[in-house]
């Protein structure tokens, strides 16, 4: 445990607590936890991990901009909670996993990665929920739920314990954000209907 992974921690922790909210700061918090983890992760040889953190940080802009300004339909004004429903979940999940497979299956074959299928995993369903979240898709936070809960062992084995009980956070979070998200969205919808 570093300062560095001390501090990328706290903005971690800082950003989800922002995003439940709905807190356009989260972004930037986000943005320098980020970094920092790009360069962490790098050096234990979690390579996808790396990859996940670098294109965080460009997400982390496009989760600005997107939450800013993403409802163009209503004329610049920010975005709302959507959801995916029931059948497209299951399509991007069976497709998520295929991806993770071959992508995996490179990793293990072709780079120095440690974990390296579990690591693409949780990479590639960890793209695809930044994006939900950038656009406030409901179901994002169960997909990380799923993430975060196989990230604390991949921690824990390469000695990030303080990443992994941050993890352990993330998990308990993303069912509170998921409840509170859920409940917003009927809001939402009752009072549009």
């Amino acid at each position: 445990m570093t300062s560095w992974e001390m501090l990328a921690v706290f903005l971690s922790v800082s950003y989800l607590l922002l995003a439940i909210k709905q807190n356009l700061w989260c972004w930037i918090a986000a943005f320098f936890s980020t970094l920092i983890y790009s360069i962490l992760f790098f050096d234990a040889s979690l390579l996808m991990d790396s990859a996940l953190n670098i294109f965080y940080l460009v997400m982390a802009v496009y989760g600005w901009y997107s939450w800013k300004y993403g409802n163009i339909k209503a004329q610049m004004q920010e975005l709302n909670i959507s959801t995916y429903g029931m059948v497209r979940n299951i399509k991007i999940i069976i497709v998520l996993i295929l991806v993770s497979l071959v992508l995996g299956y490179i990793m293990a074959n072709y780079t120095s990665a440690d974990f390296a299928y579990l690591d693409t995993f949780t990479t590639v369903f960890a793209v695809f929920s930044t994006y939900m979240l950038t656009k406030k898709v409901l179901e994002n936070w169960l997909y990380w739920v799923m993430i975060d809960t196989v990230s604390i062992y991949i921690y824990i084995q390469k000695g990030f314990y303080l990443t992994a009980v941050l993890f352990a956070v993330y998990t308990v979070l993303a069912v509170v954000a998921y409840i509170k998200w859920k409940n917003e969205y009927k809001n939402f919808e009752f009072k549009t209907a």
